[in-house]
């Protein structure tokens, strides 16, 4: 149950800042620890918005393997439907 939770908070996180969560954990992890204290809970790898005519439609978010495995398994749902 875990896992889905944090899944939906990564997909949340991509939607609402309209990047993959990654640039988040890179940013952090750089430095800029604010970013730590924002309302957005799922700043790990595994989030990517879906992105249709420059506007977000939704996002794929997972959760549950290694983070840069989650990224590609969500890249893949992106791909598979725009």
């Amino acid at each position: 149950m875990l896992f889905r939770s944090i899944a939906t908070e990564k997909a949340r996180t991509a939607a609402l800042g309209r990047r993959e969560t990654k640039q988040y954990e890179e940013m952090i992890n750089n430095g800029r620890t604010a970013f730590l204290s924002a309302p957005l809970s799922g700043t790990l790898e595994g989030g990517v918005p879906v992105i249709v005519d420059g506007n977000v439609v939704g996002a794929v978010g997972v959760s549950g393997v290694k983070a840069d495995q989650d990224a590609q398994i969500a890249k893949a749902g992106v791909n598979a439907v725009q």
